[in-house]
């Protein structure tokens, strides 16, 4: 007899290459899910890499061996200045592509990733996959269903003081690939896209309020941070299909009562919850009426790294697209390095790339 068990096809055998501070957010998600094998994980620092396999009964081996092994996807946890190696690495080996945000450090690097993949005809997905989260689906839902007519405007609000105080290697924060808009605005536009499309053009301010930074508190205090990017942007986006939102990214904010984002409609205001999370309250309101809270029930409240690699898996075997695509990450690239060229140009600016909406996650992956 034929069950459902029977005819499910087998676990996809992936790889991890980087053991840092956000592997175990994934670890935790993957491990859940059968429909991924963990082959074995890697790391530059092989030491580090042993560890975590002695730590979570895993494979350690070296970057080169989990390349000629039977993985077929690597998921990349490293560095953003490392993603643009590191991704030319894992597909000229002949493997699946899932990256950790932001898709590489810069544009051009991204556009090498993507066309070598499309060249060889291998999938490149790329975090953030918040927005598959119950709470960005439940806003996307409700631009969907035009509960408050056409999008017009809004505004996206990421502002606090760094991860100076709380993250054991900060440094690279504050390099090129990392600042507020690349390391936590990439959230907010991908959340963007995916709810109004793709961004047409963009004007930005931008500035850079301390070189050298200073580690505020915590076991690095006083320490000095070499800051080679901006750390408060403000970007003007336009949008294809209308709509211009107000983005600002900021490392230089103690503490603010902004909400995180604002979309107002012909007919009301849609109020979102953090992008850089996957659960929290999304409300509406039409009019001159009250806030009400979008309907709840959505999977994925709670951490979910991971979904997003999860989907292109089950996408290779089902022959559809992924929702966190190449395309979406390289034009949300773009978006941010164009917002800090136009920083410092004073200059409007025309997007090249365009991307489609991703489909709306309707249950659960696994």
């Amino acid at each position: 007899m034929t069950t459902a068990a029977s005819t499910r096809p087998a676990a996809l055998p992936i790889g991890i290459i980087g053991c840092g501070n956000i592997f175990p957010a994934y670890l935790k998600t993957l491990s859940r899910c059968r429909r991924v094998h963990i082959v074995a994980i890697a790391d530059a620092n092989a030491d580090l890499a042993a560890s975590r396999a002695t730590e979570h009964g895993l494979t350690a081996l070296s970057i080169d061996d989990l390349l000629a092994s039977e993985a077929q996807i690597i998921l990349n946890l490293t560095p953003p200045q490392a993603h643009h190696a590191v991704g030319l690495r894992v597909l000229n080996a002949g493997k699946h592509f899932f990256t950790e945000k932001p898709l590489a450090a810069t544009f051009e690097q991204g556009l090498e990733l993507v066309e070598l993949a499309r060249a060889r005809g291998l999938r490149v997905g790329c975090a953030p996959d918040t927005f598959l989260g119950a709470a960005g689906q439940a806003l996307r839902a409700l631009v969907d269903a035009g509960t408050v007519g056409a999008i017009r405007h809004g505004t996206a609000q990421f502002m606090n003081h760094g991860p100076d105080h709380w993250h054991p290697n900060p440094a690279f924060f504050y390099q090129p690939g990392g600042g507020p808009l690349h390391d936590v605005g990439v959230y907010y536009l991908t959340h963007l896209v995916h709810h109004l499309g793709p961004v047409a053009s963009l004007t930005s301010t931008s500035h850079t309020t301390h070189n050298p930074r200073t580690v505020p508190l915590g076991a690095r205090a006083g320490e000095q941070l070499p800051v080679a990017v901006p750390t408060h942007v403000v970007t003007q986006l336009a949008f294809a299909s209308g709509a211009h939102i107000a983005l600002t990214s900021s490392f230089d904010v103690w503490r603010h009562t902004h909400t995180p984002m604002e979309l107002y409609g012909d007919d009301g205001t849609l109020l979102g919850a953090d992008p850089n999370q996957f659960g929290g309250t999304v409300r509406h309101n039409r009019q001159t009426g009250e806030f009400t809270r979008a309907p709840g029930g959505r999977p994925y409240t709670t951490n979910s790294r991971g979904i997003g690699l999860v989907d292109m898996a089950l996408a290779l075997q089902e022959d559809r697209p992924h929702r966190c695509s190449a395309e979406m990450a390289l034009h949300v690239l773009e978006v941010m390095d164009r917002a800090l060229d136009a920083g410092r140009t004073g200059q409007r600016i025309s997007l090249t790339t365009r991307c489609e909406r991703p489909a709306p996650l309707t249950g659960k992956l696994f």
